[in-house]
């Protein structure tokens, strides 16, 4: 294996919070496979964030940075990546895994007669070989992909699969990379950028979340899950049936078709642990399960789980949470 390079997402100067994960991924990669790891940002303007990155273990960092790359478009990001590729020359090329890699990495890796191999959630090695495990049919089941040929490959990662606070710090030296790019070649004009939904919550950045299910049995039982999340200084999230219901609004929906978080903390209330659901928090830290069920599949994922009627538990547990504020 020749390297691993990890292109991470960048908007108007913020970094996306997943390119921090995929770049903990490129890492704990690299070092399995004894090899190197690099890093590039693709944009207009960015060698602040590209020195930014050389303060991380890297061997190299990339800027590649051209005017015509200030506003997103697929022509323009997929000419520079590609020319970053050729140039760079790694075996394994890496993503976080957002609408905007979504819509221009497979045209990245057709160009070199690749596919992508979206939503990796683990990396393992085998007799030296990298196999890439990915989420199939909505998360019911994993399905391991082996790396076979030459490179580059590529790959992007889940939102979750990997913790960005296990970024191993370091220097890495700085290269600005020519990019010969014409307006020509620009045939798409920019538009807004995507969002799913107006959202006034984002729960991808929440720290400590409450989230409540079926188990909560009614509407008005809901306040109860809402007085635990004040006590923790938590937000306030839930399983799809609860969203589903009204019971609270669809941006609050944690799962595969809702948001995927990795807070430090998940406390699951009444939640039985559906697949549809776990796929959208099993990356959080700490995972805290409340259900009288002892079967319940949450308490397969839970790293600490209280088999008792949620009826009971929640009082008792914003009791003794106020009393250490006193």
């Amino acid at each position: 294996m020749s390297g691993v390079l990890v292109v991470l997402e960048q908007r108007g100067g913020a970094w996306n919070r997943m390119s921090f994960e995929t770049l903990a991924a490129g890492q704990e990669i690299a070092a399995a496979m004894g090899t190197g790891c690099s890093a590039a940002v693709v944009g207009s303007g960015v060698d602040a964030l590209a020195q930014e990155l050389c303060r991380q273990k890297l061997d190299k960092v990339y800027a590649v940075d051209h005017p015509l790359l200030g506003d997103y478009t697929p022509d323009g990001f997929s000419a520079a990546v590609e020319a970053l590729v050729r140039a760079a020359a790694p075996d394994l090329v890496l993503f976080p895994h957002t609408y905007q890699v979504r819509d221009f990495a497979p045209k990245v890796a057709t160009r070199f007669d690749r596919v992508l191999v979206s939503d990796v959630i683990h990396c393992r090695i085998e007799n030296r070989h990298l196999i890439l495990v990915r989420l199939l049919f909505q998360g019911r089941l994993n399905g391991d992909v082996a790396l076979s040929g030459a490179g580059p490959h590529f790959a992007s990662v889940q939102a979750g699969a990997y913790r960005a606070e296990k970024i191993e710090p370091g220097t890495a030296t700085l290269e600005s990379l020519p990019l010969a790019l014409e307006p020509s070649q620009i045939r798409s004009k920019p538009q807004p950028p995507f969002r799913e939904s107006a959202r006034a919550v984002d729960l991808t950045a929440a720290e400590l979340i409450v989230s409540v299910g079926r188990g909560i049995k009614e509407k008005e039982n809901i306040a109860l899950v809402e007085d635990l999340a004040k006590a923790l200084g938590a937000e306030l999230a839930a399983s799809r049936p609860i969203c589903d219901n009204g019971w609270l609004p669809m941006e609050r929906q944690v799962g595969s078709s809702g948001q995927t978080v990795a807070p430090k903390l998940y406390l699951a209330v009444g939640i039985s642990g559906a697949i549809q659901h776990l796929v959208g928090m099993k990356g959080a830290k700490t995972i805290v399960a409340i259900n009288k069920d002892a079967n319940a599949p949450i308490f397969e994922v839970a790293d600490i789980g209280v088999i008792g009627d949620l009826f009971e538990v929640v009082p008792a547990l914003i009791e003794e949470i106020q009393k250490t504020k006193k």
